[in-house]
């Protein structure tokens, strides 16, 4: 059985709208960084009692996705996004003899990275139902970095009242 239960809130308030990004200094390739602390209390900060929270790395070779916590099953996922696209093996991107775009003068190569991220979503949007962020029991929110250690940026936006 199936049951859908939906609670109709009529509320006179306007919609507001919070941004804000989280900055990250990242240390390896496939590091799992949990966010879910910080973004409860960008929510909580924030006054949000109804609403979304969109989660969205700002970078091509990051990923947020959310899921267990486990370290066994972090491992997992390394190893299955290493199997996907693995470092070791050739991609045009990295051949800069070659490439001509986007090239910048402290390029490494990166192209399993790039490779990674087609598997991966840039971004989640959780509920927020008074004032508390949608998560099942055991799911959190990861930047999943794909390349190496870097600055990354992750924009958090929260709409609603």
């Amino acid at each position: 059985m199936i049951e859908t239960i939906f609670t109709l809130e009529r509320v006179a308030q306007r919609l507001r709208v919070e941004h804000g990004a989280i900055r990250i200094e990242t240390s390896d390739c496939l590091q799992f960084i949990d966010l879910t602390d910080r973004i409860v209390e960008l929510v909580e900060d924030k006054g949000i009692r109804s609403g979304t929270v969109n989660v969205q790395t700002r970078h091509t070779t990051t990923a947020i996705m959310v899921n267990e916590n486990e370290p066994l099953l972090l491992e997992d996922m390394r190893r299955t996004l290493e199997r996907l696209a693995p470092r070791e093996t050739e991609y045009a991107h990295n051949d800069f003899s070659i490439r001509t775009v986007n090239m910048q003068p402290d390029e490494t190569e990166n192209g399993h990275s790039h490779c990674k991220a087609m598997f991966l979503r840039t971004s989640e949007t959780l509920n927020i139902i008074d004032g508390v962020i949608q998560l099942g029991r055991w799911q959190r929110i990861f930047l999943i970095e794909l390349d190496g250690a870097r600055s990354r940026s992750v924009s958090v936006l929260m709409m609603g009242r």
